[in-house]
């Protein structure tokens, strides 16, 4: 018995054997296009800090002890209308007598030892004689011979 294949037998097949992946891909798809509702406005608490009060700059320093008794703080000393501060001395530099120099090296006319780093020769050259130069192996000032 031979079965033949006509035009409504084939649809019937594609029906039976497509109908419900196509009915869920309409619902996921319907699904998908409908809007979603708000997210609910967050609720917040006022904070309950007590309003800051003015304080001296720079605060007092507190004493460190914890197995010490509890001292009172002392209330501030009044501020009296006090003269400008004296005027602030620029740092001292180091006079040129005060470094020590570079010692040549025989036979090299632009190199010198270092005072500081006995051993290690740096390279002078283009310095004029007197001129402060830095130990780069210390980091400490010394002259040109």
């Amino acid at each position: 018995m031979a079965t033949s294949l006509t035009p409504d037998t084939i649809s019937q097949i594609f029906i039976m054997k497509f109908s419900i992946p196509l009915a869920l891909l309409a619902v996921f798809f319907l699904a998908s296009c409908a809007e979603e509702p708000p997210p609910p406005p967050p609720h917040h608490r006022p904070s309950a800090y007590a309003p800051p009060q003015p304080q001296e700059y720079p605060p007092q320093q507190q004493p460190f002890n914890p197995n010490g008794p509890v001292q009172p703080v002392a209330p501030p000393p009044p501020v009296v209308a006090s003269s400008p501060p004296p005027a602030v001395a620029p740092p001292t530099k180091v006079a040129k007598g005060d470094y020590p120099y570079g010692i040549p090296v025989p036979g090299k006319p632009h190199l010198v030892e270092s005072p500081y780093s006995p051993g290690k020769y740096i390279d002078v050259e283009g310095f004029p004689p007197g001129t402060e130069v830095k130990d780069p192996y210390t980091d400490k000032i010394f002259l040109v011979p």
